[in-house]
């Protein structure tokens, strides 16, 4: 039986490889571009082999690339009281990205997993952008993607290494947002700029920025309010792998009642460090937001309706609006087997009113097992401390598996 799991294991890391071998001796004589999106630490060049004749124009579309990945987990939570264990489909992705006269890149990706109830877990659009990247100083990009706010945000999930992502980061970056925002996965609808300077003798630049202007009401909604957010970053780079940083974040989310249009104001910063080598991660960011939040998290139609604004218990027992939040992490993942075996730990602090009165403190540490780069297992243990609940303690188990292709 060992044999046969192992057997398995094996083949659904190799059939990926396999696959790109034939479609490389099938693919057309001609050089077609590698597509390959920018990331916002570095500028990644698309590849593209030198053509016989150096006066041939690069073709107009390059051939669209298609990917994605799952992710099926189990956790458990030992609560007294309110025990629970349950499997689930967390994500489920597909998208399509290429480039058009080589220096227009674009993707598309949706979320298919979820049902049709709500609107926070139905499968939606996630990503449709287009980015201009000519010139590594100065580059455009118009449509719904991430938000320019903290170094962990724009990570993808299997690389940011956890069970989820940090409380501060999806409660003040636009996941499960304190505004009432329903569920957009750290999106908006808006328009960035972004670049790099300062190339060193190596090649490698030393200082980003990035500004963008947006909607400020998430994925797949319109304004509402007819105001934007504007949210902006700028991190050095002084040594390979080092960043620090700060943004910033200026805006609103607002609803509709009637003729009635209530907007709660965002203003928020982050500040942020870094340090990657390969598998090895560094990392930790202080989030402060000021402004209030729906009482109802936007998930059906009629939630958007509600403009009743969240509160909470102050020590003397009296409903206090609470115009302020914070949360602070820290992280390390740390190879222990070559690229296979990496053990991590993190401290993960969000207290919604500014306050330790409310603070939810979770304390993790966990393994990470890759079989392959297409196959990949994450477990941890969490220990939680929730000053919000009578009883403040209670501990979770999380294993994840996730598989790209």
């Amino acid at each position: 039986m060992k044999r046969i799991i192992f057997l398995f294991l094996s083949l659904l890391c190799l059939l990926p490889m396999v696959a790109d071998e034939v479609s490389a001796a099938t693919d057309n004589v001609e050089a077609v571009t590698a597509v390959m999106p920018a990331t916002n630490v570095e500028a990644v060049e698309a590849l593209q082999p030198e053509a016989e004749n150096k006066s041939e124009k690069p073709p107009i579309f390059t051939k669209p690339k298609f990917s994605g990945y799952g992710i099926a987990s189990y956790q458990a939570t030992f609560q007294e009281g309110n025990n629970s264990n349950t499997f689930n489909i967390r994500i489920v992705r597909a998208s399509f990205e290429g480039r058009i006269l080589n220096e227009l890149y674009y993707k598309v990706q949706g979320q298919i997993n979820g049902n049709t109830s709500t609107l926070g877990s139905s499968p939606r659009l996630v990503d449709y952008f287009m980015e201009w990247q000519r010139f590594d100083f100065f580059k455009i990009k118009l449509g719904q993607f991430k938000r320019p706010f903290t170094f962990e945000n724009p990570m993808h999930p299997l690389d940011q290494g956890f069970m989820s992502y940090s409380q501060p980061v999806s409660k003040l970056s636009g996941f499960s947002d304190r505004t009432g925002e329903h569920a957009s996965n750290g999106r908006d609808i808006g328009l960035q700029f972004q670049g790099d300077f300062l190339k060193n003798s190596s090649g490698r630049y030393l200082l980003h920025y990035q500004v963008g202007v947006f909607n400020g009401q998430g994925i797949n909604v319109t304004d509402v309010d007819k105001k934007k957010d504007i949210i902006g970053g700028v991190w050095v780079m002084p040594v390979a792998g080092l960043r620090i940083g700060a943004f910033g974040w200026e805006g609103s989310y607002a609803r509709k009642s009637g003729g009635e249009v209530l907007s709660l104001n965002k203003h928020r910063y982050a500040l942020s460090a870094e340090y990657k080598k390969g598998d090895l991660q560094l990392r930790g960011e202080y989030i402060h937001s000021t402004g209030l939040g729906f009482a109802t998290t936007y998930q059906k139609p009629g939630d958007a309706n509600d403009l009743t604004i969240k509160t909470y218990t102050d020590r003397d027992g009296n409903q206090i609006a609470a115009n302020k939040a914070d949360g602070f992490y820290a992280l390390a993942i740390v190879p222990v087997y070559r690229d296979k075996l990496l053990v991590k730990g993190r401290y993960d602090l969000y207290r919604p009113s500014a306050t330790w009165l409310h603070a939810k403190t979770n304390y993790e540490i966990g393994l990470n097992f890759r079989f392959c780069k297409y196959f990949e297992i994450q477990s941890e243990y969490v220990f939680t401390n929730d000053r919000s609940l009578a009883k403040h303690n209670y501990s979770s188990v999380y294993v994840q598996v996730s598989v790209r292709y």
